[in-house]
């Protein structure tokens, strides 16, 4: 089991930018070929998809966020970071980390954390 840990959340402006980092706990290995995820979810709002880097460094992205986001592997294989620009107040959410590895069905999900857009 990966346990994943996420940090960089925090309250910034419209305009800002801000970069969301996602690690595992040191129990169990993360490779290259696992889909790992950022997903969101706003206040009383559903969970969403944000970001997805997969096969080593591709890279898949909502439409929302396509040209102000970024997703990349700050290490070999993690960290993997959200690179997030151009924040606007609707982009505020509890941002979630998650890994998938395809064969083993293996899926887990960090806690979270917040980011609070003002306008």
């Amino acid at each position: 089991q990966v346990q994943l840990v996420e940090s960089g959340g925090g309250v910034v402006r419209a305009g800002e930018s801000l970069t969301l980092s996602c690690e595992n706990d040191g129990t169990g290995s993360v490779y290259s070929t696992d889909r790992i995820s950022w997903y969101r979810r706003p206040p009383g709002q559903k969970t969403e998809l944000v970001a997805t880097i997969f096969q080593g460094h591709k890279t898949n992205y909502a439409d929302s966020v396509k040209g102000r986001f970024t997703i990349f592997r700050a290490g070999a294989v993690i960290p993997v970071n959200l690179r997030m620009t151009d924040l606007k107040p609707e982009d505020s959410a509890t941002y979630t980390c998650n890994l998938y590895r395809p064969g083993e069905n293996l899926d887990s999900w960090g806690k979270g954390t917040l980011v609070t857009v003002s306008p």
